[in-house]
């Protein structure tokens, strides 16, 4: 009867211990790839998972020191120990290393780095589901649980190598290579991308150069891609910004004419194309432009003569008539 009793409370206790396992870890069984840049020396990180909000438990990066991703029963405490051990000097395999023995864990987890150096490491535990693996690349690990098929993690190896332009566009290749071949066996929901400089500045702003994410979508693949794309054109429209605060309007509209062709049906990088053409005397461009804009949406007509106040458009009451009119 003493028997009987205490094999029930061990197996109540081993009960209780396994659902708080499975209950406290999020499980983002997923496809993801970590980089380096030998180029630029930026950092980053891509996953895509059927998952909500996959990016706010794999994805870690810090300038300067590296990135990380943690998955299948996620540790997150993986993230922010392991860059900080990457502060104090470590190796990405080193930093691997520790935190899987740190770990009772171990078994179901899925951890990848890539330290400012470009050192590269994985770890896929022996019960992760399958199919699961990962590949350790020069300055980049690939790796992958619950798929579909197991030429995920291969095909986003051969993905990354054999494309060339800024890391974030090669990481969201490498993404697309994965749902080629079928990606996670689950679906898809969502994803993200993170990309981090070469070096720390202390501006955290600045530092954390892209950090776009999707989370929910029935095809967060293309939708972060799209977001890319966005950013980029985005990014001509800040850089805009800049030169007219510097009064370099032909800079200015170099960027924002870039913007526009890009995103030929956003209004707004329209109309700040159309206000620095009136900038730099090119009123009669600007205004088939203005026209397009106000037929479209009358606020931004409304919004034209305040410009003038704070001095963002040059233009005298005739011009602004012609504009307005």
């Amino acid at each position: 009867m003493k028997n009987l009793l205490l094999l029930i409370i061990i197996f109540s206790i081993a009960k209780i211990e396994a659902q708080l396992f499975y209950s406290n870890e999020p499980l983002a069984h997923t496809y993801s790839i970590v980089a380096r840049d030998p180029n630029t020396g930026e950092m980053g990180v891509a996953v895509q998972s059927h998952w909500f909000s996959v990016g706010s438990i794999v994805s870690w990066g810090e300038a300067g020191v590296g990135v990380v991703a943690t998955q299948s029963f996620v540790n997150p405490s993986f993230g922010q120990r392991g860059l900080e051990m990457l502060k104090q000097g470590m190796t990405a395999q080193e930093v691997v290393d520790l935190l899987i023995a740190s770990d009772e864990g171990r078994d179901f987890r899925q951890l990848a780095i890539v330290d400012a150096k470009g050192n590269s490491a994985a770890y896929t535990g022996s019960k992760c589901i399958p199919e699961a693996g990962h590949i350790v690349g020069d300055n980049y690990c690939v790796q992958a649980n619950l798929m579909l098929t197991n030429l995920v993690w291969s095909e986003m190896s051969k993905a990354f190598e054999s494309s060339d332009g800024p890391l974030a566009e090669r990481l969201i290749a490498a993404l697309e290579a994965a749902q080629n071949v079928g990606g996670d066996i689950r679906g898809q929901q969502s994803a993200a991308i993170l990309i981090v400089k070469a070096e720390a500045t202390g501006k955290l702003w600045e530092d954390r150069y892209i950090d776009l994410r999707v989370e929910d979508h029935p095809e967060p693949v293309k939708e972060i891609k799209r977001l890319l794309k966005v950013f980029r054109a985005y990014e001509h429209m800040n850089n805009g910004d800049l030169a007219v605060e510097k009064n370099d309007m032909k800079l200015a509209m170099e960027h924002y004419s870039a913007a526009m062709k890009m995103f030929p049906q956003n209004l707004e990088m329209k109309y700040w194309t159309a206000v620095t053409l009136v900038n730099n005397n090119q009123l009669q461009d600007a205004l088939p432009i203005f026209k397009e804009i106000f037929s479209a949406d009358d606020n931004w007509r409304k919004l034209t003569p305040r410009l003038i106040k704070v001095g963002m458009l040059n233009a005298d009451e005739e011009t602004l008539k012609k504009i307005i009119e």
